[in-house]
């Protein structure tokens, strides 16, 4: 059965975005960017929420040429990934998505039934705070900025649920970054 992940970039002090709406926390390297393209070679599905594929819109534009190599090569992963976007406002979605025609709960259910390769990766906080509050995440993959927002949109759901995890992983970075990868225990 396919895994359902939860991977963002995520500041110290646990939040998504600042105050502000910002996310452009120093740390990226090629290194750490390195992350995003070992974790996108194991998705085969990619559900978001519609603030994060309008933000990600930029990529079916983007100039290729003007982009480093490894962004490149996580650009090709990306642009061929299915998508699945909810959205109460949207009518139409362009590239590889489409929108969702049920409820995300059944919706993983249908994509976990399917004989599809690779994981199923939830982006996007809101979307994976239904997740977690429903039970649907198998791991949460972070990759720790050292910088402290004090606010903002939070990485992980404020539902006042406990939630056991197990360490998978630890890679840390010159750059202070820090990735965790952990398993939800059931």
């Amino acid at each position: 059965m396919q895994r359902v992940t939860y991977s963002m970039s995520v500041s110290l002090d646990g939040f998504v975005q600042g105050p502000d709406g910002d996310f452009d926390w120093p740390g990226l390297s090629d290194a750490v960017f390195g992350i995003a393209l070992d974790e996108i070679r194991e998705v085969g599905v990619h559900l978001m929420g519609r603030h994060l594929y309008e933000a990600m819109l930029y990529w079916e534009t983007v100039d290729e040429s003007a982009l480093a190599a490894p962004v490149q090569q996580w650009l090709e992963f990306w642009n061929a990934l299915p998508k699945v976007v909810f959205s109460k406002t949207l009518s139409t979605v362009q590239g590889n998505a489409r929108l969702a025609t049920t409820g995300l709960a059944d919706e993983i259910a249908r994509l976990r039934s399917e004989p599809a390769p690779g994981n199923i990766a939830i982006g996007g906080a809101t979307l994976a705070a239904q997740a977690a509050t429903l039970g649907l995440i198998d791991e949460y993959h972070l990759r720790v900025y050292p910088v402290l927002v004090g606010g903002g949109l939070p990485f992980f759901a404020r539902d006042e649920r406990r939630v056991d995890l197990e360490l998978l992983e630890t890679r840390s970075f010159d750059s202070g970054v820090a990735y965790l990868r952990y398993a939800v225990r059931r």
